[in-house]
């Protein structure tokens, strides 16, 4: 679904990101992990074609993402804020992107009928701008729009972060129902080892750009993942 070959970003003459040959396979929900400055962010950026890379390619479904522009109808992605609109009100904004993707006034109204827990009465109905609105809940905008309109791929960016401890769990539940009954390729960020551990089929670590650790999801994983940031393994930082 998603081939990358000798990607690399240089910014300033220092190496950003670095990778060989990555292939993430359609209905893949990929996770993406990394300290601060590891190149996540960057990665998901040369997907998206939001910035051009120094060398190589991002190819999805066949399409080179930097020749034109007609993989957008197979992605849906949220980074951060400004893949909002702002100065919309949320029922204005899922509106506007339901158009965009085909649906019509019903399906959107039924597809949003799904996220009524997650939206806990705080965001649908309060005629208030997106910009307005708290962090998490723009978050929670950001995400779902992201999942409006059946898109083929789904790009997000530490997507837990600001969400309260209940909604964190809840967007747990959403991604991997999702993946499940969709069958869609998802690609996710987040500082969050466990959900990551939690939600994803697949993890890649990455460290100054390069990737230094690729894995499938086992009973494990969370355990090796801790212990590759802490250096400690799990049943050493317990008590005797």
């Amino acid at each position: 679904m998603i081939q990358v070959n000798s990607l690399q970003k240089i910014y300033n003459g220092t190496t950003v990101l670095n990778l060989n040959e990555l292939n993430i396979a359609k209905g893949e929900v990929f996770g993406l992990v990394g300290n601060n400055g590891a190149g996540k962010t960057t990665f998901f950026s040369l997907v998206l074609d939001l910035i051009r890379a120094s060398k190589g390619e991002v190819v999805i479904n066949g399409i080179q993402v930097s020749k034109t522009e007609e993989w957008k109808e197979l992605v849906a992605a949220y980074i951060d804020e400004s893949f909002t609109i702002g100065y919309l009100t949320p029922d204005e904004y899922f509106e506007f992107i339901g158009e965009l993707r085909g649906m019509n006034a019903k399906d959107v109204t039924n597809f949003l009928e799904d996220y009524t827990d997650f939206f806990k009465d705080e965001i649908l109905g309060k005629k208030k701008f997106i910009r307005d609105l708290s962090k998490g809940n723009q978050k929670k905008v950001g995400v779902v729009g992201a999942l409006m309109g059946n898109p083929e791929v789904i790009v997000l960016d530490e997507p837990f972060a600001n969400l309260d401890p209940s909604s964190q769990y809840q967007l747990r539940n959403i991604i991997k129902a999702y993946a499940e009954q969709k069958e869609k390729t998802l690609l996710i960020s987040s500082h969050d080892l466990d959900h990551v551990a939690d939600v994803c089929s697949r993890i890649v670590i990455l460290d100054k750009g390069e990737i230094v650790r690729d894995v499938e999801r086992t009973d494990s994983t969370l355990a090796e993942l801790e212990e590759f940031f802490t250096g400690v393994r799990k049943e050493e930082s317990l008590p005797e």
